[in-house]
């Protein structure tokens, strides 16, 4: 059985996630110990126990959403990891995706997105921006609502591309209202602004680039031992050096998740399996193509679901 892995994007965590995993097997929770030990304080903590508001802070929903996913996939036999035909992730997925093929240690992957995240919040408080879902417009549609959005002095773009009729608006809040109504005038059937701390995969990001690129170029990153799509551009990345170009790169450019499913598509796999916490990536896989068979595995019981799938 030929797996593509799919991995999660913030918005995805809640307060007690891993808790179940760490009470049932000693090798998740070490991993929650050298995530703790990594970063320096008590992710675990945090995962566990919240509270909400603290679990939300990007800094810190950002490394724990990539250590539930990772230790999802530290969980699986050996025999099921090596089906693994291919990979991507929704924004901070992308990094999960690139753990999960070799190119990062656990370590560097958990320093590099804690960092991503405060580079992302500082983004936010230095020029305040926001996101809002466009639903049941295509593509086309709504990126002409953002040309008549922006002007020189306000800026709006789509930011995520997660299936058909359903496209993510980013930018500063002036532009991102105005391109709402837009929108709706366009033939939206339904706008609905996002509770987030910034305007993520869009210009405003662009103070953050530099931290993000001296962080990227610190980590130790290896070529992948399977393709990871990236969000940027939705192509198959199969060298070290190009991903550190795209986990630079995704934090302006849009998410391309349609054309990535489309990408991964091309390597024939048999199961789509989203790691981590939520389905968010299953419910947009069946609004792309409904013939995709996909398993969510976030808990100790669906881990056992799977296996038994997978015949293992």
């Amino acid at each position: 059985m030929r797996l593509a892995v799919m991995m999660p994007g913030q918005g995805s965590q809640f307060v007690g996630m891993g808790r179940d995993l760490a009470a049932t097997d000693a090798r998740a929770m070490e991993l929650f110990q050298r995530a703790d030990d990594a970063l320096g304080f008590a992710l675990s903590r945090v995962c566990w126990e919240g509270p909400e508001d603290e679990l939300r802070r990007t800094e810190n929903a950002q490394p724990a959403i990539l250590l539930h996913s990772t230790i999802i996939w530290s969980l699986f036999p050996e025999q099921i990891r090596s089906r693994a035909v291919c990979g991507a992730g929704h924004s901070l997925g992308e990094f999960s995706a690139y753990v999960a093929a070799g190119s990062l240690s656990l370590e560097d992957a958990l320093r590099l997105v804690r960092r991503r995240g405060e580079l992302m919040a500082t983004s936010g408080d230095e020029r305040a921006g926001t996101m809002a879902a466009v639903i049941g417009l295509d593509p086309d549609g709504v990126t002409e609502a953002c040309r008549r959005a922006s002007s020189v002095e306000s800026v709006v773009v789509p930011a995520n591309f997660n299936a058909p009729g359903q496209v993510v608006i980013s930018g500063d809040v002036s532009a991102v209202e105005s391109a709402m109504s837009e929108a709706t005038e366009l033939g939206a059937r339904k706008v609905m602004p996002l509770n987030v701390s910034g305007a993520f995969h869009s210009p405003l990001m662009e103070s953050a680039r530099e931290g993000l690129s001296e962080a990227v170029a610190a980590a130790n990153l290896q070529n992948p031992s399977f393709p990871v799509v990236a969000n940027a551009t939705a192509a198959a990345t199969r060298s070290a050096e190009e991903a550190s170009r795209q986990l630079v790169d995704q934090l302006t450019s849009p998410v391309r998740w349609v054309e990535s499913v489309a990408t991964l598509k091309t390597e024939r796999p048999d199961l789509w399996v989203e790691l981590g916490p939520g389905r968010v990536l299953c419910n947009l896989l069946k609004r792309i193509d409904r013939e995709l068979e996909s398993m969510a595995v976030g808990s100790p019981e669906q881990i056992v679901q799977f296996v038994e799938v997978c015949g293992d």
